[in-house]
């Protein structure tokens, strides 16, 4: 068996709280419950069970202290076709190294590199047949949003499951604390 498998950072509710509300205007978006709204640090995809169980391993050897986090401004992915919306977060060196360790953990479980770089945001809505003008009047009205700042003292590992009908279901599978 396999399991589709990324390491994330849960965003608490006095922030979803903030989010979900600006989850409008834009037709052709499908705008994703308050459940899945995650930072990803690294996607690593459909992998059998020994491989997931070494990710989890090297998951849970990555040290850290705890850290600061705001969501800020918001942006497209997909140029003149866009295909999500996202909103970003503020310069963040803690969040840097902690993707860059769960990206040293896929490396050591055997995984390819993550071709793209490493770009902290969360996932608002993907995106089918969208306008154009409205993907930039969301960033436009967005670009200056700043949420609460909130503080990230663990981080998950995550599978995901894909639904015909509905938005996929997603289900920490392990979590790690960070303790510094």
């Amino acid at each position: 068996m396999s399991l589709r498998l990324f390491a994330a950072i849960s965003i608490p509710d006095f922030v979803a709280e903030r989010l979900t509300p600006l989850m409008r205007g834009v037709p052709g978006a499908k705008w994703r419950p308050r459940e899945n709204l995650h930072l990803t640090l690294r996607f690593f995809g459909e992998v059998p069970e020994p491989v997931a169980d070494e990710i989890d391993g090297e998951l849970s050897a990555i040290s850290g202290a705890p850290f600061d986090l705001t969501i800020k401004g918001a942006g497209a992915f997909g140029g003149a076709d866009p295909h999500a919306l996202w909103m970003g977060v503020a310069a963040n060196e803690p969040l840097n190294k902690l993707a860059a360790a769960c990206e040293r953990a896929a490396r050591r479980a055997g995984l390819k590199p993550e071709p793209h770089k490493f770009t902290p945001h969360v996932t608002m809505a993907y995106l089918n047949g969208a306008v154009l003008d409205r993907v930039h009047a969301f960033q436009t009205r967005l670009g200056l949003f700043e949420a609460p700042t909130f503080r990230v003292e663990r981080f998950g590992l995550y599978s995901s499951f894909t639904r015909k009908s509905a938005p996929s279901l997603y289900r920490l599978e392990a979590e790690y604390p960070l303790l510094g």
